[in-house]
């Protein structure tokens, strides 16, 4: 099936494992109108997007182990801030804190999410020729409960989140960390993911196979 079989495949969690339901801008504008705020969706994304691209990576340096959470959750809050006063709607709240908790929890749940349909077979596959997998994520402390709630987590070895070791991709540090953790030479894993600047590259620069996934 595999020539040079890798011992472990690194996988990137959001656009390559599952993606977003509809899109972030239909969900954030949903929850917004359970708060009495009607935006459209498609301003919404546009603004997110914007907001998300500017954002600096989500690399606590300072943070203790414990705080985290905490700070992950103060750093998508500015996204969504940003997102909503971008859109000329944020005055329009009358508790934004409200909104942004349930908003947040939202995400961390099955509700948002979708798994590819050619995830779960490539996984069982992989894990029957005896192959590691783990995943490789700038996403955050969610990512678990998101895994769990979508039955994924229980195939992955091992999950390295970009908030929680203090490195992100493309940086190839991210990766030496997830090497690590298998007892593994790069030459000895694979990575594949949607982005070709933090996936593909970000692999190659750590001398890991980066293999880029094109989800569309």
């Amino acid at each position: 099936m595999m020539s040079n079989r890798p011992k472990v495949i690194f996988l990137d969690a959001v656009g390559t494992l599952f993606g977003v339901r509809g899109s972030v801008g239909e969900i954030y504008s949903q929850i917004a109108q359970e708060f009495g705020v009607v935006v459209s969706a498609e301003i919404l994304n546009q603004h997110f997007n914007l907001s998300f691209k500017t954002a600096p990576p989500p690399i606590f340096t300072d943070a203790e182990m414990n705080d985290i959470p905490e700070w992950e959750f103060d750093w998508w809050r500015t996204i969504a801030v940003n997102t909503f006063e971008g859109a000329g709607v944020l005055k329009q709240f009358s508790d934004f804190s409200a909104f942004f908790s349930e908003l947040y929890i939202h995400f961390g749940t099955a509700e948002p999410w979708f798994v590819y349909p050619d995830v779960p077979l490539a996984l069982i596959n992989w894990r029957r020729l005896g192959i590691e997998l783990g995943v490789i994520s700038n996403f955050d402390s969610r990512l678990y409960s998101v895994l769990e709630s979508l039955g994924l987590k229980e195939y992955f070895k091992t999950i390295t989140v970009s908030t929680q070791v203090r490195a992100a991709k493309p940086d190839p540090q991210i990766f030496q960390i997830a090497l690590q953790k298998h007892h593994i030479s790069a030459k000895e894993a694979w990575h594949i993911g949607d982005s070709v600047k933090d996936d593909y590259e970000g692999a190659k620069y750590a001398g890991i196979r980066g293999i880029w996934i094109h989800r569309k």
